[in-house]
Order: C-alpha cells, then structure tokens, then sequence
C-alpha cells in the first residue's frame, strides 16, 4: 500500500461529491479539504499553532523556490520541512513545473527538463523529472508531485497533445526516480481544454498506479464554465479509491461546483494574497476593508463568522491598520480568509454527511457574488 492513500467514507447519490480520509504518515485528513499554501516553508504571516486552531489539516510548500532558497539540501539536514517549520500535520510539495511555465520567457523545454533562470538572481537552473522528485524526497513532505508540463490557455491541439504525452513520459521517469518509501507520488493530468486529451492523460497515468492525482492545467485563464465541463471530463476517468487534487484552485464558488464533480483537495494562494490587498472572503463574496464605508462601522468583517479575528476585533479597527501600514492588518486578514475556506471545506463534508450537498451547494451559489 501507498505510504499515503485515499479511503472513500460516502458518495453524494445525487452529484459526485465525495466524503473521504487521506492517510498520510503524519496523520489521517478529512476531504474534501482545503490547503493552505506555505510558499516559502511559511504560511505567510501564521504560525503552525494559528493554523491548528482554524483546522488546518494538510499545507504546501513550493518546491520551485525552496530549490532556490535556501536549498533542499540544507532543509534534509533539518530533518525535512516537517521538523525545518515545525508543522505536525500532512504536507504537500508541488514539482515545480506551474512555476516553471509562469516564467515563460526565461524557461526552455526540452525533452530532458526545463533550463530556467532564476527570478532571485537571474542564474542559470535546470529542473527535470529526476531532479525534481530528488529536491522532493529532500523535503520530505507526506505527498510529492511528479514533474509536469503546464499547458498554457489558449493552446492549439497539436501542442496540447505533444506536451501532454511528455507530462506521461516526465511522469513516468518521477516514478522510476522517486525511492522514498515514507512519502507517495501523485501524478498530473494534462490535455488543455481538450476531452480527448484529458482521458489519454488520465487512462496513461491511471496505469502507472499513483498514489494520488493532480488536475493541473485548469484556472489558466479560461472561462470557468469551460474550467467545470473540462473538469467533469477529467475526474470521470479517474480511480474511485486515489485522492483527486484541483491544482490552484481555491475560491468557494469553484471549490463547490468541483466538490460536485468529485474532487478531494483543493490549494491557492488567493485567501492569502487578497488578504494582503485588504480584501476578506465572505460567504456573498468578497468585503475590501480597506474602503471608506467601513472607516466607522465596528462590527466584525462577519458576524457569522467565529474566527478569531471576528471574534475580536472591527471593520474600523482593521481598515486603520491598514491605512497605518502595521503588519497586524494582514495577520488578521490572513486568520479570517484562511478560517473561512476551512470551514467552507467542513460545511461541504457535513453536506456530503447529511446527504443535502446539492442543497447546500445551489443555496451557497445564489447568494455568492464574484
């Protein structure tokens, strides 16, 4: 058995939500599930204890910047990420390859990897299959992600199919390159907008037996009713019994029309980021802080919310830290934007539960406004 696995506890009978656990070494994890994203080895501007408390059960950390700073090899000497930030539950590595196409102009694709130069200091790198497993058996994360090629949108079938085919090919060589037996592989499916891609690439890596599946490729700027029909396309060829994981997705409206389509796992960075901007998540969308209609209202960002920042301090109080510039304003957004996709994740398992997702799901969307 795969050091991490997927058990499936109950299925929507209306929708293809899943009710599940994930098994990794540093615990067993409710789905579906919400990631919070530690780019640097840090979910920024949180400690492990915050992220406890809002029930944060599996994180990330990005393998492409933490290849260039401060380097695997100082990270394995720490013991591994886990021991290095001090984060006790599950933990997850992307493979580098997102990053690596978000480079565009300083990237070269071959066959053997990608040569890319640095967005720290413009030197010369080189990422491929092998090494990218490698920095990953360093880090030592309960899931590793194979090294993929991220199709951008829009792309014409012939590239999307060459480029699919080397994400198998790259997929397969992770395979034979990753030996860490207290750590599983997850694959990535590719195939662009494309169907017919979606299921080579699904039926390809389904074969190699991952413990897990990434959907990658998806939220690259297409339209999202295009990102569900393509989606819904994808998970339909996957294994009932494998983890399914929505790569960079994480706002409510998308997390719960993919829960619909039987996804697991969900991670972004947008919680965090709009944070940063003075933007906090609300469940009819979204409440910018920072503007002036909120300079003297001291009530909480939400008042259903039990978070710790709304369970203490106002829309005034953290309008004015902004304005002053003091760091406590994006912790507090931070807390809050976090604690909401976290709950929004539980609000989805106890639907899932209680068998009324569909309720829950039509009745969250007609109130949610983008």
């Amino acid at each position: 058995m795969h050091a991490v696995h997927y058990e499936l506890i109950k299925e929507c009978s209306r929708t293809g939500a899943r009710l599940g656990k994930l098994h990794t070494p540093h615990g067993v994890f409710n789905t579906p599930m919400f990631m919070p994203v530690g780019t640097q080895a840090s979910v920024k501007t949180l400690s492990p204890e915050e992220l406890y408390d809002m029930g944060a059960q599996v994180i990330l950390a990005n393998t492409y910047h933490l290849f260039l700073r401060p380097g695997h090899e100082l990270i394995r000497k720490a013991g591994g990420l886990h021991n290095f930030m001090k984060y006790k539950n599950g933990m997850l590595t992307d493979s580098g390859g997102f990053q690596v196409f978000s480079l565009a102009e300083m990237r070269k694709i071959k066959e053997e990897g990608v040569t890319f130069r640095s967005h720290i200091d413009g030197s010369t790198k080189f990422l491929s299959p092998e090494i990218a497993t490698q920095v990953q058996e360093a880090l030592g994360a309960d899931i590793a992600m194979a090294f993929d090629e991220c199709i951008p949108y829009p792309a014409d079938f012939e590239y999307a199919k060459k480029s699919t085919e080397r994400t198998s090919r790259w997929a397969k060589r992770c395979l034979e390159a990753h030996t860490r037996e207290d750590q599983s592989l997850f694959g990535i499916v590719q195939g662009g907008m494309y169907p017919e891609l979606r299921k080579m690439s699904a039926d390809a890596l389904t074969e190699m037996d991952f413990a897990g599946y990434g959907i990658g490729g998806l939220s690259v700027g297409e339209p999202k009713s295009m990102m569900y029909d393509v989606l819904g396309e994808t998970t339909c060829h996957l294994p009932k019994n494998k983890a399914r994981y929505l790569m960079g997705v994480g706002t409510p409206d998308c997390m719960v029309e993919a829960v619909a389509l039987g996804v697991d796992m969900f991670d972004c960075v947008f919680p965090t980021r709009v944070a940063r901007n003075g933007t906090a998540m609300i469940p009819e969308g979204r409440l910018v802080v920072r503007n002036a209609a909120y300079a003297e209202d001291f009530r909480p960002i939400d008042e259903r919310c039990n978070c710790y920042t709304c369970r203490n301090y106002s829309r005034a109080y953290i309008r004015h830290l902004f304005h002053a510039k003091e760091i406590f304003a994006l912790r507090l957004l931070t807390i809050h934007n976090l604690y909401f996709l976290l709950n929004f994740a539980q609000q989805m398992r106890d639907a899932i539960r209680d068998d009324v997702f569909p309720e829950f799901k039509e009745k969250f969307l007609s109130n949610y406004k983008i």
